[in-house]
């Protein structure tokens, strides 16, 4: 999974097509797929910019902040949303996601001295951190919006949503989750530690 092909960012604002999930009334699941569609093109768009050197060094974790916040309220409701079945309870073929590689590279090199950090994976199963990368973790949430995005904009919005939802919950929003917290805690460090500093002895 990957960025568009040639780089482009991807359109989302075709018009969805085909029937919903089965016992879902039509239409029903529509406008929260449009919603997840429209803050994943943003949060590409958003990875874009950053890319294309668009931004203060200093502004790139903070604006890193802002971006994986507001995806992941658009995954948190897809997680709170009753499970979305495909049509026929099967995925259709998409064409192959482009490679991210690039994109995680790029994201490495704007991170440098905050790029890895300690997370426990499972907080209910784990009891010892792991060592994590932002660079992995943002291209792992992009990598799975972009092959939903692809579902959506050939007309398959019901599938996309599955493939959101599923996603969120096996995947992205693990990383996604874990990415936040890390971005929370460089920026929080950066405010309180200069606070602690300004402060007589």
């Amino acid at each position: 999974m990957s960025e568009p092909d040639g780089g482009r960012e991807p359109n989302v604002g075709l018009e969805p097509g085909g029937a919903g999930p089965p016992g879902v009334a039509a239409g029903s699941w529509r406008p929260l797929a449009d919603r997840v569609a429209a803050n994943a093109g943003d949060f590409l768009e958003g990875l874009a910019a950053l890319r294309r050197g668009e931004g203060a060094q200093e502004e790139i974790v903070p604006l890193l902040l802002l971006e994986v916040a507001q995806v992941m309220l658009a995954g948190a409701q897809l997680g709170a949303s009753r499970e979305v079945i495909p049509p026929g309870n099967i995925e259709p073929k998409v064409a192959a996601d482009p490679d991210l590689d690039g994109l995680r590279a790029a994201l490495a090199d704007l991170l440098v001295g905050c790029d890895e950090y300690a997370e426990i994976f499972d907080p209910y199963r784990d009891t010892a951190p792991s060592s994590f990368r932002l660079s992995d973790d943002i291209a792992a949430v992009a990598a799975d919006l972009i092959h939903g995005l692809r579902h959506y904009q050939a007309g398959r919005a019901a599938e996309a949503l599955w493939w959101w939802q599923y996603s969120y919950v096996n995947h992205w929003g693990t990383h996604g989750g874990a990415a936040l917290r890390a971005l929370h805690a460089i920026v929080a460090h950066a405010s309180l530690d200069v606070a602690e500093e300004d402060v007589p002895g």
